[in-house]
């Protein structure tokens, strides 16, 4: 109980001036108050460590600069990347019966949606689906036979003539 009240007070006492420090030297105050609270949260974590510095709020203030520092090479090579990449091609949506199917896959039992899946849609023959889930062919097949039927009647309805390719 003491613990947390000394980190309390600590937080209390000196969270404004770690925000103020952060935002002076990065310019943008969202930025200054996430890194500060990453770098409260290390502190509350190790505060039985931290808590004993000469200066705990220095220890703060150095962990919360590396964040903000971090956060900005992050994006500064994301920028980099995409210069040199280019803008991804768009995707198209997915058509309706691409959405209908894998609405109805979420309403199967999972075991059944993995071997449907696997088999057809990756293309695994029924030996490599028993293999990949570590099950045994028979079980594979007869998840595929229940799996097909329980979609059949979920999808048989609201699949347009178009054929599905999810």
């Amino acid at each position: 109980m003491a613990r947390e009240h000394d980190f309390d007070d600590f937080y209390q006492s000196t969270r404004h001036r770690v925000v103020t420090v952060l935002y002076a030297l990065g310019g943008n105050m969202a930025d200054a108050q996430d890194a500060a609270q990453e770098a409260y949260a290390r502190a509350w974590q190790r505060w039985s460590k931290v808590g004993g510095y000469a200066d705990p709020e220095a220890w703060v203030r150095t962990v919360a600069r590396r964040i903000q520092l971090n956060r900005w090479r992050k994006l500064r090579n994301g920028l980099r990347a995409y210069r040199r990449h280019g803008v991804d091609p768009a995707v198209p949506p997915p058509s309706e019966n691409a959405t209908a199917l894998v609405a109805a896959l979420r309403q199967i039992p999972a075991d059944q949606r993995e071997a449907i899946v696997l088999h057809h849609m990756v293309d695994m023959s029924v030996a490599e689906v028993a293999t990949h889930l570590g099950a045994p062919v028979g079980t594979i097949k007869s998840r595929l036979v229940r799996g097909r039927k329980a979609l059949a009647e979920l999808v048989g309805v609201h699949l347009k003539e178009e054929s599905v390719h999810a």
